[in-house]
């Protein structure tokens, strides 16, 4: 499998730069507007079109999905591992003998064990938590799934995931599908977004806006 970021139309027109990928004989071109985005943001994107492309046309979202799902799980909560994808001292040799390691380990498919590889000899690990966000807000908007974001001051439990999940079907009537982050500096509560909703209900915001009220009293 080999992704080639095709150059262009234009310098001044991010939205013709694309991603061919090319496995087996065939080849596929997936097309991603960075307007406005961030060129991590635009990169992360196409790959990920590209990605999703082609596990759709072999029948794979779903086992890539949950491939993907179980990687984000271990940069969370693997330091060592967010240094390994973006170390810029590393080899990429380096790099790619540790994430084929990983992936072996994990049992990955086969389509995200060489998707993975790919970006390590591309120096693009980096860009692979944009990546996997963007491959499954495409695969929730598929299935008709509303994707709610989640940041915690500390790791949720299974039980407490599926109640906010519950909860959040409960008040948009949509099936909902989360991702969920650890920000220690919320030191409490939760901030979720669904959409261009937000809902902050951490104790460092509250702490903020107590500090503005001490301040207008003062």
């Amino acid at each position: 499998m080999e992704f080639v970021p095709a150059p262009s139309a234009t310098k001044t027109s991010p939205k013709n730069q694309s991603v061919e990928t090319r496995d087996g004989g065939e080849t596929l071109a997936a097309q991603g507007s960075s307007s406005g985005a961030s060129e991590t943001g635009g990169l992360a994107q196409r790959y990920a079109v590209a990605l999703f492309d082609l596990a759709d046309s072999k029948s794979q979202l779903d086992a890539v999905a949950g491939d993907l799902g179980a990687l984000a799980s271990m940069i969370e909560q693997s330091a060592d591992l967010r240094r390994l994808i973006n170390s810029p001292v590393l080899s990429r040799g380096d790099q790619g003998r540790a994430i084929a390691a990983i992936a072996q380990g994990a049992a990955f498919s086969d389509l995200t064990s060489k998707f993975l590889g790919l970006l390590a000899r591309n120096r693009r690990l980096f860009a692979l938590p944009g990546m996997m966000s963007a491959f499954k807000k495409m695969l929730a908007k598929r299935r008709g799934e509303m994707t709610a974001e989640v940041w915690s001051a500390h790791a949720l439990s299974a039980e407490q995931q599926n109640a906010l999940a519950d909860a959040i079907k409960r008040a948009h009537g949509a099936k909902v599908t989360m991702e969920v982050r650890q920000d220690p500096s919320l030191i409490g509560g939760l901030v979720v977004k669904v959409g261009s909703r937000m809902i902050d209900s951490s104790i460092r915001t509250k702490l903020q806006k107590l500090q503005l009220a001490m301040k207008g009293v003062g």
